[in-house]
């Protein structure tokens, strides 16, 4: 008895979706934008992320060394900066490979490689690449060289200078807040008219069904058969809307692929998408079905007293 009923609450449904025609059209529009936003905005934070994921790794805190320093106390300095809990890793460039890399980065500038020929001694010193476990721990690292006791005060200063491009995360991480919270901002709007114009295509369905209902309530019908059909509905614009929604950002993010992987770091898009296929489906599904759902529950509460 108790499938019976539901079928009839799914035949019902099925049939005030058909029947509402261009109104269920305009449901399912506004709700594929909906979920079209949400979907953009999660690719939008992977390309963010994996972005700022690339260029953490390339930032460190340069200290370049006076040329001609003893080795010895070089070391001591690095054992220092090694015991520090916020170092990760460090690398030490002796001074013949720091020339021998700066003669590859000037390759092709002939002026400034024969004016390093014509000296007698190396003019570039020794570095030191020091690497933090996390990006917020790079100024505390920058700091421990302003702190003359550890570095050996009262003797001359090993240290020619100190650098370390920390702009590049502060960028990222900024586009990456303001991202999020314009995003959450457009996806709440969005859900807002979604359930707006759901709410009124239910209110229509009710409106259309009012003979039906009234007869259920004549006969006995329970709540739940009343209320049901409405549910159904609601439930078949976010189905309808979710697979519009997978559908359409399969061009789209195959253009993306094929055209800005080089402008999005190397990222393509449409890969991403492709393996990540069965997540995108449970999160445009669960956004689709629940805003249909809460329409359909906010609609009969209002205009359905059983």
């Amino acid at each position: 008895m108790r499938s019976v009923n539901l079928k009839r609450m799914f035949r019902a449904g099925v049939l005030n979706f058909v029947r509402n025609g261009m109104v269920s059209l305009a449901s399912i529009l506004i709700m594929t934008i909906t979920l079209s936003v949400i979907t953009g905005i999660v690719l939008f934070e992977h390309v963010l992320d994996t972005t700022l994921a690339n260029v953490e790794t390339k930032v460190d805190v340069s200290v370049y060394f006076v040329p001609g320093v003893d080795e010895s106390r070089i070391n001591s300095l690095k054992d220092k900066i090694d015991a520090l809990p916020q170092v990760a890793n460090t690398e030490y460039i002796k001074e013949k490979q720091a020339l021998d890399d700066f003669r590859t980065r000037h390759q092709n500038d002939q002026t400034t490689l024969q004016a390093l020929d014509e000296l007698d001694s190396n003019p570039i010193g020794a570095m030191l690449n020091i690497s933090a476990k996390d990006i917020s721990q790079y100024e505390s690292i920058s700091k421990f060289f302003n702190d003359g006791t550890t570095l050996d005060a009262g003797t001359q200063s090993i240290i020619d200078h100190i650098s370390y491009n920390k702009n590049e995360i502060d960028i990222i991480n900024s586009i990456l807040h303001k991202g999020r919270t314009l995003g959450f901002a457009i996806v709440l709007v969005m859900m807002i008219l979604s359930v707006i114009i759901t709410f009124n295509t239910i209110r229509l369905a009710i409106y259309f069904s009012r003979e039906e209902i009234s007869v259920m309530r004549l006969v006995g019908g329970s709540r739940a058969q009343v209320h049901g059909p409405f549910f159904v509905e609601g439930a078949l614009y976010g189905i309808v809307a979710s697979i519009a929604t997978l559908i359409l950002f399969i061009p789209i993010t195959f253009w993306f692929g094929r055209n800005m992987t080089d402008f999005f770091g190397g990222i393509n898009l449409f890969s991403y998408y492709m393996s990540h296929i069965l997540e995108f489906l449970v999160i445009v599904v669960v956004f689709g079905v629940g805003l249909g759902a809460l329409s359909s529950a906010l609609a009969s509460r209002k205009y359905l007293r059983v």
